[in-house]
């Protein structure tokens, strides 16, 4: 049976999900056959196996980084958002239905036989799984049925690593209030703290730090300088939803939907030479860029109205009008048609007008499309003509079923449907189901080429950037930074290694 550590925070967005990623790759590179796990992800962000099933996008960077294919155990519970106050909940990577959060808080206790399950599967093939925990254990409301922290370290019988955040300020107290909030029992298995996003000099910390190992009783093992690698992110607290900054030969600007799922879709052009990446939540934000996305969404119908209410729809049709090239992945997708229906109340509710950019319909059912794809780009015309022949592999994650009268963005095969169209080119405006589109070799340097080149600025660079190089030297950066600033001899003695 596998060694495990238990990651968990002072709060979300404290480093977890980097932690655990880095020691996914340190471990990896130790030698030891290592995997990530989180029973319970709350995320808009997933991604789809090989086998067809959904889990959450932070587990995915975590098995990257540990060099394993994703795989669904390694997050047997994701929860996504559709509300301020419910979800739908998906269960070893099939959707099970929508549950208000009183629902699904009853219902906890009964998923802890399907939590045992994946993680003793996983431990039982494996030397190291890696637990990463979510929000923060002090959560005293949330403590009946835990199951993704210190409940969670039960089952595992995981020593625990206590992650605070120091570039928020306050992290004494964060840290030795979570440690004080704990039961006995739950104190016991806390082994050490972890100061990080740390920048100046550790001697002004000294005091401080000798206080806190007094009050807690637990050591500091160490102190993660902030890093800025570019690795997946959870949803709302992503630092990249802010960006707002011109300044790119390539000037790319994303709507930034209230319900925006996906957005990882954009990291290889974010990571691309010359390019700026920015979201817009506002019309006065949009601008005059070079390409608009509209990137995916759990509630399309929702967040069409939001931005019709805003002013950005009419932005976009705008930009559209004067000849700027949209894309619209998934959701972002059946906005652009004439017009969704959603009969079933799958995730609005009506029936609502689309921008009417492509000539679609889309209508929503019970049913749930999740299914990874393979095929190549249609001969398409307008600014993005250069993406024409590309071959892509992604997957697709959707409620609804689109028919299209325009021609077909591209042609995929998979598993269920054999060779079938995806998605409508009409002009510049282009609209696809496939995400992971610009993770293809060629989709990401061809489509920012393209922009260049109508700009008749140079290319120099993009024809040598290659996102599987640039991912690996993300996982290297971060193992790094925890490698060098924590004491990794106590951690694998914690570990029993």
């Amino acid at each position: 049976m596998a060694k495990s550590i238990m990651i968990q925070g002072t709060m979300s967005g404290a480093g977890k999900s980097l932690i655990a990623g880095a020691l996914c790759r340190i471990f990896t590179r130790g030698g030891y056959r290592t995997v990530p796990f989180k029973s319970q992800n709350m995320a808009l962000n997933s991604f789809v196996t090989h086998d067809g099933l959904e889990m959450g996008r932070a587990q995915v960077m975590q098995a990257e980084a540990a060099m394993r294919e994703p795989d669904v155990r390694m997050n047997p519970i994701l929860l996504k958002p559709t509300s301020d106050v419910g979800s739908q909940v998906i269960i070893n990577g099939k959707p099970v239905g929508n549950m208000p959060a009183r629902e699904y808080f009853k219902r906890k206790k009964g998923y802890i036989p399907i939590i045992r399950d994946a993680y003793e599967s996983l431990a039982a093939e494996n030397d190291i799984v890696v637990i990463e925990g979510a929000g923060s254990p002090a959560e005293i409301n949330l403590r009946e049925n835990d199951i993704v922290n210190m409940g969670m370290a039960r089952i595992a019988g995981a020593p625990v690593l206590l992650v605070g955040d120091i570039d928020r300020g306050g992290v004494f107290a964060q840290l030795y209030g979570t440690s004080a909030l704990l039961e006995p029992d739950e104190r016991e298995m806390l082994k050490g703290l972890i100061i990080n996003k740390f920048r100046g000099d550790r001697a002004i910390l000294k005091n401080g730090l000798d206080m806190l190992e007094s009050l807690t009783g637990k050591p500091v093992l160490g102190f993660v300088p902030y890093t800025d690698a570019d690795i997946d992110e959870e949803d709302s607290l992503a630092e990249r939803l802010g960006r707002r900054e011109y300044g790119g030969a390539a000037d790319i600007a994303v709507l930034r939907l209230p319900h925006i799922s996906n957005y990882t879709d954009l990291m290889p052009l974010e990571a691309c030479p010359g390019v700026s990446l920015r979201y817009a939540a506002a019309a006065h934000e949009l601008g005059e860029p070079d390409l608009i996305i509209i990137p995916g969404t759990k509630n399309t119908i929702g967040d069409l109205l939001h931005i019709r209410g805003s002013g950005l729809e009419a932005a976009v049709m705008k930009r559209a009008a004067a000849g700027t090239a949209v894309i619209g992945i998934c959701g972002g997708y059946q906005m652009l048609g004439r017009e969704i229906c959603d009969p079933q109340g799958a995730e609005y509710g009506g029936s609502v007008r689309g921008m009417g950019l492509l000539n679609t319909k889309t209508v929503f059912g019970s049913g749930k499309r999740t299914v990874r794809v393979k095929g190549r780009i249609e001969n398409i015309g307008g600014a993005l003509s250069g993406l024409s022949g590309c071959v892509i592999d992604g997957y697709e994650i959707h409620m609804g079923e689109t028919e299209a009268y325009d021609p077909p963005f591209a042609v995929l095969t998979d598993a269920d449907s054999g060779e079938r169209p995806d998605g409508a080119v009409s002009g510049n405006v282009y609209g696809t189901y496939v995400h992971g589109l610009f993770d293809s070799p060629d989709a990401a340097r061809n489509i920012v080429g393209a922009i260049l080149e109508k700009k008749g600025l140079s290319d120099d660079g993009i024809n040598d950037f290659d996102i599987r190089a640039y991912k690996e030297r993300q996982y290297e950066k971060i193992a790094a930074a925890v490698r060098e600033n924590t004491d990794m001899d106590r951690i694998y003695r914690i570990m029993g290694l």
